[in-house]
Order: C-alpha cells, then structure tokens, then sequence
C-alpha cells in the first residue's frame, strides 16, 4: 500500500523521534516508487486543566510569556530529523491530543498516521489510556505504531 500523505504526531519523545525518522524513511522509500510523498508533523499543544476551587479552568497557551521560546527548540528538531524530505509541513495544535491529531488527520485527507508507543503503566492506563492506544481504537485510517 502505498501511502500519498503521512502524518506523524511528534511531542518531542524519544519514541516520537524514532516515529518521525521511520516516516521520513518511509516516505522516502515510496517516493521513489510513485510520486513524493507528502509528510506532515503534527505537535499538539495540551495544557491540561488546572483545579481552582470547586472549579476547572484551563490557562491558555497565549498567556505563558516563553510560550514562543518553548516551541522552537521542537520546530528546529522536526526539521532536522526530517532534513532529507522536500516535502514536510509542520503542524501545531491546541487540544487534546488523540482528539486534535484525528480530527487534523480527517480534515487533510491523510492516508497514514505514524507515532510512538507511550503506554501509560499500570492502573493509569486502565484509567486514562495512552494517546496511542485511543489513536489506534478511534482512527478509520491506518496508524503505525513504532516502538
């Protein structure tokens, strides 16, 4: 199956990088095949609510001053490790992770979603489960899980 868009969901993990470097490895390998494909890298920016009394409010990323300074330590490592592609846009999202990356997936018509495993250990997982795990329950596309 040959692949026209890749999405790769990137949060600056180890497992993440190892995600995007077999994407990128993978997009090269098919598009010497066909055509280039197109790989996109998405970095989903979660602040998760914060409890203030009785209530839960979550701060807008807008509101922290390094907020800039923060991110481009991550733009820089994406394009760096996805150097050798022509063809490479950078994503970056507010929400809630699993959420934000089908919903983006959807919308751009990608044909393959590529991230690392982060399982959550133990009873944390039966509660929460992990990105990738609700990723893989929830997408109708296929997703590449590398470990």
């Amino acid at each position: 199956m040959l692949f026209g868009k890749i999405l790769v969901a990137y949060d600056g993990s180890k497992l993440s990088k190892k995600a995007l470097e077999k994407a990128v490895s993978l997009a090269q390998e098919i598009s010497t095949i066909t055509r280039p494909t197109r790989l996109e890298v998405i970095h989903v920016l979660y602040h998760p609510p914060v409890n203030i009394g009785e209530a839960f409010v979550t701060i807008p990323v807008g509101t922290s001053s390094n907020y800039s300074e923060n991110l481009q330590p991550i733009i820089d490592e994406i394009k760096e490790l996805s150097y050798p592609l022509e063809h490479v846009e950078i994503i970056i999202k507010q929400g809630i992770p699993v959420t934000t990356i089908l919903e983006y997936a959807e919308e751009s018509g990608t044909d393959l979603i590529v991230m690392g495993s982060r399982g959550l250990s133990g009873i944390k997982e039966f509660f929460l489960g992990s990105v990738s795990h609700n990723v893989v329950q929830q997408a109708h596309i296929p997703v590449l899980i590398v470990k």
